[in-house]
């Protein structure tokens, strides 16, 4: 017997054991008020911090003390989201300008913006044979682990990677911000030729293209992309870049922080949030639940058809059996998540220029029918609604991206919010994060 296979069977046989003594009643959590997951039963989240950097809005708050479900808001250093994005849209390099926002809280001007681009250009490379030693040495369709096995060891590049100085933070901020793209990029081309046998494209990036066009052209063999297919990638990235100090990610990599750790630990620690499928890589789930329902319905406009699957998946009786319609609902919004309303548009001129129509109307049929579904067969306290998960999926396909890369593209857009975070609890707090739990444990 291998060794190998001997742990495997010790595993088994004290994995009931495990079960059997981590096991903690429910019945607890409601006698001790313990809000499971920071949450309440209402869904509101335990208040645990301050920030400046952004705000979501999802209630609003009435004199009588009760909160009525309104349309949802999402604000960047004070700017409506909605806002920003018009900005970008006639001025181009929508990620680098929000990303400048975040982190020094204010709208560059024409100078401040040129300045901040070469520096982004500028910081756009890897050490020397990183590639090689480092990236192509162990390759996985797990890119965010080789992001994170990446991210890690660009710290023994660093001379002051252990420094909390405000100077040195905002230094290692930019330049992991700066070669995000490369690192999610490089680590699938890496897994596709090496796993895949496919053929090895390593493409530079270009100082003039913005992150969406870098991440495009360094991506694609022939290098060439659409004007609208940079945009509409610009747009993503901006939606996905920052979404509150309580989000999963956010909040680790604020945890980290406030034990003094370094950048370079707390980016990979935010990293290993996200790439859980119940934060950034939800939209791979809808993108198996969408796989599923196409297999199973006939027509895509019977809305009666559609509605009987979705009842299946909600009942636990088809797709995956856990009872959930993926991409529905959010753990904050409740009438409409603002990133979805907004990315929605520019999805559906993607799809008209990629001639995806008929795809996208079973989206929307779906998006239209769930929440009626998961209404009738949910006890919900708030409104059902598509998150923007439900159709950046979508979105990756029709720019031929492939679906390793979906949760690193998450992770290259969020780094600036998390950055953005990472200063903020440095420069405003001096006191490490330590929540409490009760014990219940029986003495023998």
């Amino acid at each position: 017997m291998s060794y190998r296979d001997e742990v495997e069977l010790y595993a088994k046989k004290m994995a009931p054991v495990c079960v059997e003594n981590d096991t903690i009643p429910d019945s607890l959590f409601s006698e001790y008020s313990v809000n499971r997951g920071l949450r309440d039963l209402n869904g509101k989240g335990v208040l645990t911090g301050l920030t400046g950097i952004s705000k979501v809005v999802s209630f609003e708050e009435q004199p009588d003390g009760t909160r009525v479900p309104c349309e949802g808001q999402l604000w960047y250093r004070g700017y409506n989201v909605n806002d920003l994005v018009q900005e970008a849209l006639s001025s181009g390099f929508g990620f680098e300008r929000t990303t400048y926002l975040l982190l020094f809280g204010e709208k560059p001007t024409d100078d401040q913006m040129e300045e901040f681009k070469d520096i982004l250009a500028h910081s756009r490379h890897l050490p020397t044979n990183f590639t090689r030693d480092v990236i192509m040495k162990a390759p996985t369709q797990d890119v965010m682990n080789s992001m994170m096995r990446s991210i890690l060891t660009l710290a023994s590049y660093d001379e002051d990677a252990l420094s909390t100085d405000i100077t040195d933070t905002i230094m290692q901020c930019i330049r992991l911000i700066a070669i995000f793209p490369m690192l999610a990029v490089y680590g699938y081309h890496a897994y596709n030729h090496y796993e895949n046998l496919s053929s090895m494209y390593i493409h530079r990036p270009d100082p003039e293209r913005s992150a969406a066009e870098n991440l495009l052209m360094m991506l694609r063999p022939n290098m060439k992309y659409d004007s609208i297919e940079a945009i509409v990638l610009d747009i993503c990235l901006m939606l996905h870049m920052e979404h509150g100090g309580g989000n999963n990610s956010t909040f680790t990599t604020r945890v980290v922080t406030s034990s003094g750790s370094d950048t370079y630990a707390a980016i990979a620690a935010a990293m290993a949030s996200l790439k859980g499928p119940r934060h950034g890589g939800a939209n791979l789930k809808v993108m198996d639940m969408m796989d599923d329902i196409r297999a199973h319905i006939r027509d895509w406009n019977d809305e009666e058809e559609i509605e009987a699957y979705l009842k299946k998946i909600v009942d636990g009786d088809a797709f995956d059996h856990k009872g959930l319609i993926y991409g529905m609902g959010h753990a904050v919004y409740s009438i409409s998540d603002p990133r979805e309303k907004i990315f929605k548009g520019f999805v559906r001129r993607l799809a008209e220029a990629k001639k995806q129509g008929h795809e996208l109307e079973l989206y929307e049929n779906v998006e239209k029918i769930a929440p009626k579904v998961i209404a009738e067969k949910r006890k919900i306290y708030k409104g059902v609604s598509p998150n923007v998960d439900f159709y950046s999926g979508f979105c990756y396909s029709m720019l031929n991206i492939p679906r390793e890369l979906y949760t690193p593209l998450f992770a290259t857009a969020r780094i600036s919010g998390w950055c953005a975070h990472r200063l903020e609890e440095l420069v405003g707090t001096s006191k490490i994060i330590r929540p409490a739990y009760m014990s219940v444990m029986k003495e023998k």
